[in-house]
């Protein structure tokens, strides 16, 4: 029996959400490891959480690895909790493999902070966005996006969480044209994510080139806890480079985090724990995977997320 820690991406983002993070030692010093690099760098607000700050895709970015490590810290140092695995959704995967061991804690932040500045260097002077599509099965998205798709207002598929949620990138008139003929293929909803950027697609070609540079010049750990890459959802043990790797060229890539819920359960994994902020890894685990107790600290508090692992590891 074994727990995978899951780490969610850009879009679960709210206000306030590094206020009320654990405050056991290994969280807090977690938490004074990235302020002291935080304050070290350039052009960063002195509250990454507040709501016009995490307008920024950086900041959003930044507050999410932070309150990722940090809750993992405590689950994990302070309250013995046996983590096997770990998966991070889009740049959740930098705070799944700072608790790998692949990369310090400081070292993700400034690989992030360039990750998060790229990005919107990529889609600076555009109009562009991302949507969640449900009701649809990838080859009939594939379809839709075909026909729709033009060489002015190209559209791509982007995450892949579901059988049946789909996330799209492309320009804010794509989304549009998405949004008028989504519903005559069947879909059930089309949602526009709170997010200023699109990721995912050959747009941020030049991101991941600049995540691998940057990935280059930090020292890399040996990996002590397997990791769920978000390019191909396989498993990554013992290889830190493929680790980086994933790192980098995940931007550009779509994230298949279907094919990685649907592996944990053959692998041995039967709790998933989600670190704040949300519970939606945790509700599409639940969805996917229903023979994995599926847990979100923000649902139920770290203690009561505490005890359901525990239960969960002893199969009552």
């Amino acid at each position: 029996m074994s727990t995978v820690i899951l780490f969610p991406g850009q879009g679960s983002q709210r206000a306030g959400m590094l206020q009320n993070l654990p405050g056991t030692p290994a969280a807090e010093q977690a938490h004074r490891e990235a302020r002291e690099v935080l304050e070290s760098l350039e052009d960063l607000p002195a509250r990454l959480d507040t709501e016009q700050a995490l307008r920024s895709t950086t900041n959003a970015q930044l507050a999410l690895l932070v309150a990722g490590v940090v809750t993992a810290r405590a689950l994990v140092d302070d309250h013995g909790l046996r983590a096997d695995f770990v998966a991070g959704h889009s740049v959740g995967a930098f705070a799944a493999a700072v608790l790998a061991g692949v990369l310090s804690l400081g070292d993700a932040v400034r690989v992030v902070k360039v990750r998060g500045e790229e990005m919107q260097r990529a889609c600076a002077g555009g109009s562009w966005g991302m949507a969640a599509l449900r009701g649809l099965n990838v080859a009939t998205v594939r379809s839709l996006v075909g026909a729709l798709a033009t060489k002015s207002d190209p559209l791509w598929i982007a995450n892949i969480n579901s059988a049946d949620q789909i996330v799209l990138g492309g320009t804010r008139a794509a989304l549009d044209t998405l949004l008028r003929n989504a519903p005559a293929a069947g879909a059930r909803d089309l949602t526009i994510l709170d997010v200023t950027v699109a990721s995912h697609g050959r747009l941020q070609a030049g991101t991941a080139r600049a995540v691998a540079d940057a990935l280059g010049q930090v020292q890399h750990g040996d990996q002590r806890r397997a990791y769920f890459a978000n390019t191909s959802g396989r498993r990554l043990a013992h290889a830190t480079e493929k680790v980086i790797d994933d790192l980098a060229q995940a931007v550009q890539q779509p994230v298949r985090w279907l094919d990685a819920v649907r592996l944990m359960p053959e692998l041995g994994v039967t709790t998933a724990v989600q670190t704040p902020p949300g519970h939606v890894l945790a509700a599409i685990t639940a969805h996917e995977t229903p023979g994995v107790t599926s847990i979100a600290v923000d649902d139920t508090g770290l203690d009561n997320a505490l005890r359901r692992a525990a239960r969960a590891a002893i199969g009552t």
